[in-house]
């Protein structure tokens, strides 16, 4: 089978991780950051949180279908034991150095910036999504490898004929409303180190792999039918807005994510399947930038929050600061020492050209 290397998931990869930079940001500036373990702004820019919510029910998911769609390319030119050593390589080995390594730094960044004692102890901190992401490699790789070896099969036009159908993709939500259902999670976009976070990534991870397995079906579905998706997801936004103070009923926020996800996925079909070499360059740094972000922001909180401006300024400020700092760490620390690389899911060896890798989960 021909790969076709699919430049719209790369760069829907690089923005959903910038996305998530700014996300994180915003919540130093709402009055409970404290008791999420971030540094708090003294001024609260409250307003900030309406668009952020809107962002928060598909923030992470669309990472974890991204993911399961880059295992489809990964599975296409390895066994299961190479794939296997791939993914320890470019996921695990990043996961336990940034236990001991990374995520303590922004807890040191914490502790200071609050004037608590000093103290280290190993954590996954933002890193939680690495852990889930390998669990689920072992997990589903069995299915996904039968269904590699039986692309011609009845399942695979079944699934074909349903994508083509703008309720296919619908259709998918009702696993996710059913997740929501069971577990009951009190907060629904609290996915860090929860069972909802895991079941629900999980679905993600394996139906990021069946969209992309399924053929041209799903991507000309979302293609064609993207503005529907997103209009039904914010219209399911405004009921969440109005009548739940932006915490609605899980299942209804569960199908409110997959329709801006499926709308997502169609912008990028129709606009971002396209090769560049910025690309190039942003799809190797985002893994490595998600990794360092958290203390580099939480360093930018430290130097700036204390300076007698205003908080939109102070936001904007480390916005950039954050950007700029993971920028300058990672072109000229991450990606120039040949065996600093690894650590953070990058090749030992630096290529001269731009790297023709395939997409990585996160």
């Amino acid at each position: 089978m021909k790969i076709t290397r699919r430049h719209d998931i790369d760069w829907l990869r690089v923005i959903t991780i910038a996305l998530l930079l700014i996300y994180h940001i915003a919540i130093i500036f709402q009055p409970w950051a404290m008791f999420v373990g971030f540094v708090r702004s003294e001024q609260p820019l409250e307003g900030l949180w309406t668009p952020m919510s809107m962002l928060n029910v598909w923030r992470i998911p669309i990472l974890f279908f991204v993911s399961g769609m880059g295992l489809f390319f990964a599975m296409r030119k390895r066994n299961w034991k190479q794939l296997i050593g791939e993914r320890a390589r470019r996921i695990l080995l990043p996961l336990l150095f940034g236990i001991v390594a990374i995520a303590p730094l922004h807890m040191f960044i914490f502790q200071k910036f609050y004037k608590l004692p000093l103290g280290y102890y190993p954590h996954m901190g933002h890193l939680w999504f690495l852990g889930n992401i390998f669990v689920y490699v072992l997990l589903f790789l069995p299915i996904f490898y039968l269904l590699k070896h039986r692309e011609g099969g009845r399942f695979k036009q079944i699934l074909n004929k349903v994508m083509s159908n703008p309720v296919g993709p619908l259709l998918i939500s009702l696993f996710f409303m059913l997740e929501a259902i069971l577990v009951k999670p009190q907060i629904y976009s609290l996915y860090a180190e929860t069972w909802h976070g895991f079941f629900l990534g999980g679905l993600a991870f394996f139906f990021g792999y069946l969209f992309v397995y399924s053929g041209e079906s799903f991507w000309n579905t979302v293609k064609k039918w993207r503005w529907g998706y997103l209009t039904l997801a914010l219209g399911l936004y405004a009921l969440r807005y109005i009548e739940f103070a932006l915490e609605a009923p899980g299942y209804l926020m569960a199908l409110e994510s997959n329709c801006w996800i499926f709308g997502v996925f169609g912008l990028g079909y129709r606009y971002l399947n396209k090769p560049s070499r910025l690309l190039g360059y942003l799809s190797q740094a985002a893994y490595p930038v998600y990794i360092i972000h958290m203390f580099v922001m939480y360093l930018g909180g430290l130097l700036i929050l204390p300076l007698k401006i205003h908080p939109s300024l102070q936001f904007v400020g480390i916005i950039v600061f954050t950007f700029a700092v993971c920028y300058l760490l990672y072109e000229f620390l991450i990606r120039r020492v040949w065996f600093i690389r690894p650590l953070f899911g990058l090749k030992g060896k630096q290529k001269k050209s731009i790297e023709k890798a395939l997409l990585v989960s996160e």
